[in-house]
């Protein structure tokens, strides 16, 4: 397996002198070609900067971040911009969709900003796997709160990305939506050979990951494979983060 994402000693601080917070520090991680990775940890951990770090979302203070074959310390802003556009797909808790805008405007509109036309077949197929066929015309109102995540998932995928970060991508469902869209990224990795790496603070979402990695204090203090809803939250309530 190849690396599509790998860190490199990379530490985040934010402000300076006796004020100076490090939000990061000395992480060193490689996350693997078609495969689903979790980030857990306590509020404060580190987790956001990670993810933030790792997608060219925000530069490290220190140590060196790759995408691939490219180093992201030294591009520019606008270099920064057009690979996140064309090789990282992004899902958030909050959906981001355009509400003036169909489901399939919402789904190209990465393309669109890049100046890119759709595959056809390309995204009939992620349409399809997102279980969206019907309603292409709909707009987001239109929506459930797991369709519009469906939507946003498709989005993240057109432009057949490198990684597919997600930043607690069911947070805001309830429990049965949030496992359909949990069973769907796990199809997205084994079905379409897609790389995911999700932040969570819920040890059943973390349990549809292939490895779990745990920060505390800005430090990857441990890693999980093959993980459990019930050994994650264990874990995390050692870390002192999450008691049922």
């Amino acid at each position: 397996m190849t690396d599509v994402v790998r860190l490199e000693a990379v530490s985040k601080v934010y402000g300076k002198g006796q004020g100076a917070v490090a939000a990061l520090r000395e992480v060193s991680v490689a996350i693997p070609s078609g495969s689903f990775t979790a980030v857990m940890g306590p509020s404060g951990s580190g987790k956001s900067t990670f993810l933030h770090c790792a997608a060219g979302l925000d530069v490290p203070s220190s140590g060196s971040v790759r995408l691939g074959g490219t180093e992201l310390s030294g591009l520019s802003e606008n270099r920064l911009t057009e690979l996140r556009r064309q090789r990282i797909g992004f899902v958030f808790q909050s959906f981001n969709l355009v509400g003036s805008l169909t489901v399939l405007e919402n789904i190209t509109l990465p393309l669109r900003l890049a100046g890119a036309k759709a595959d056809r077949g390309w995204l009939e197929e992620v349409v399809r796997r997102v279980g969206l066929e019907g309603r292409t015309g709909h707009r987001p109102a239109q929506l459930s709160g797991g369709q519009q995540q469906r939507v946003a998932i498709a989005r993240a995928l057109v432009t057949r990305p490198e990684v597919v970060f997600g930043d607690e991508p069911t947070g805001a469902l309830d429990t049965m939506t949030a496992r359909d869209v949990l069973r769907l990224l796990r199809e997205v990795v084994e079905g379409m050979g897609q790389t995911v790496v999700m932040v969570t603070h819920d040890p059943v979402a973390a349990s549809y990951a292939d490895t779990v990695l745990f920060l505390a204090d800005g430090r990857i203090v441990d890693s999980m494979t093959a993980p459990t809803s019930d050994k994650v939250a264990e874990r995390m309530t050692r870390l002192g983060a999450w008691t049922r």
